[in-house]
């Protein structure tokens, strides 16, 4: 190969590996609506604390959001969990993207009122939460069903691009609608997305549950948290993706953090700069898909993003800062890819809907108790003082996880005793 040839060859392997979508139509599906739903959902995620602000004028009833979300996230991810291994997630996924969009129009109604009240906004965020609970273990679980074992890595890369592209261009186009339609805009916007998706996913093809699986239960969801328990490699990237969202999840008090910085017109940018690095390195992922050492990617993506935000909120200049979200939203979405790609390599098919109900809980729990402990700690010390020192507490509890968990940092998917099973146990790769 020439040096002509060769250059072109290097960035064209860096491009997004497309054989997911090239392999599936269901994928190709999920993969579209998902887009849709997105979009419209940081529509509605940015204009819901957005109205809470211009309602009450504090932090803390925006940190509150949190609060209210965390106990349906819990309940409901938990029982999402066990439903998926005993429903056909398809009617799962349809029937709470329904709701959903039911209560985008909640929103709308309350959005049109001359005096729109608060107590509904509180309640619809309680509602989405869980709903979203219920559907995350069904889609979760659905990927490694229909894409075929040696592509879950570009499958993840390619999911986490669908979902850059709805964080980036949702929080953008919000802002402005918010700005020059008002919140009753955003909210339409929202109900059309959510329409949309349902018709998209009446298109799936049916995914049954396992002949002789059981009734969701209590001791079912036991069963999957013992095996998750038990598995040191599992465990690690719960617990690290908990604590890095837990101490480093700032986005709620981001409208503060705008104010202070005498930059109210750079809010949709903070909103969106951490996707836009998470773009950056997706559409340069194909590499990705080589690697083997998954557990690398969760620590190191961890430790990135809690330095950057640390840095964020240690600067003043609202560029730099601009600047340090993007970095951070790049080591999220590396310690993503990793996340998920273990998940999917390791987890068996019959535990894989209640491993993803615990999966919902390490990665949204963590936002949720982010935004009230970010909201209550710029109300006592300040909004940049509780950004930098969550972003230092981030990287302190990833580095003691790292070393309490070794196994995570040793996982390689070509000796992983799980990993091996797994691939050896799918028909044709699947």
């Amino acid at each position: 190969m020439t040096s002509a040839t060769a250059l072109p060859a290097r960035l064209s392997a860096l491009l997004p590996d497309l054989s997911p979508w090239r392999s599936s139509a269901d994928f190709r599906l999920l993969w579209v609506q998902g887009l849709v739903t997105y979009f419209g959902s940081f529509m509605a995620l940015i204009a819901l604390p957005l109205q809470i602000k211009e309602l009450t004028g504090s932090p803390l009833a925006v940190g509150a959001m949190g609060a209210v979300e965390l106990v349906p996230l819990v309940v409901f991810g938990l029982y999402g969990g066990a439903l998926a291994d005993s429903a056909d997630r398809r009617k799962v996924i349809l029937g709470t993207e329904a709701g959903l969009g039911m209560l985008a129009l909640v929103l709308l109604v309350n959005a049109a009122l001359p005096d729109p009240m608060l107590w509904p906004l509180y309640l619809v965020a309680g509602g989405v939460s869980a709903l979203a609970g219920l559907q995350r273990p069904a889609l979760d679980s659905l990927i490694a069903r229909i894409v075929p074992h040696d592509q879950l890595t570009a499958a993840a890369a390619l999911n986490s691009l669908r979902w850059q592209f709805g964080a980036i261009t949702g929080p953008a186009v919000a802002g402005l609608v918010v700005a020059y339609a008002g919140h009753a805009t955003a909210y339409a916007v929202t109900v059309v997305t959510f329409t949309v998706s349902v018709l998209l996913c009446l298109r799936l093809a049916p995914a049954p549950a396992a002949e002789h699986a059981r009734k969701p239960s209590l001791r079912g969801i036991a069963e999957g948290a013992r095996y998750a328990w038990s598995r040191p490699v599992l465990l690690g990237t719960y617990a690290i993706d908990l604590a890095a969202m837990f101490f480093a999840f700032p986005n709620t008090i981001f409208p503060f953090l705008a104010d202070e910085l005498d930059a109210e017109w750079s809010l949709g940018l903070m909103y969106a700069a951490g996707s836009v690095g998470s773009l950056v390195l997706g559409l340069t992922s194909g590499w990705t898909s080589r690697v083997r050492r998954h557990g690398l990617f969760v620590v190191f993506g961890a430790a990135v993003w809690g330095l950057a935000i640390a840095a964020a909120g240690w600067f003043s200049n609202v560029w730099l800062v601009l600047v340090c979200l993007t970095v951070a939203g790049a080591g999220d979405m590396l310690s993503g890819l990793g996340r998920s790609t273990i998940w999917n390599q390791t987890i068996p098919e019959e535990l894989r809907g209640r491993l993803a109900g615990i999966e919902v809980l390490s990665y949204s729990v963590g936002p949720q108790l982010g935004q009230v402990r970010a909201g209550a700690m710029a109300g006592w010390t300040g909004t940049r003082a509780a950004i930098w020192t969550g972003g230092v507490a981030c990287v302190a509890s990833v580095a003691l996880l790292a070393a309490a968990l070794p196994k995570l940092l040793t996982y390689d998917s070509r000796t992983d005793a799980d990993a091996v099973r797994h691939r050896q146990s799918s028909p044709s790769g699947v």
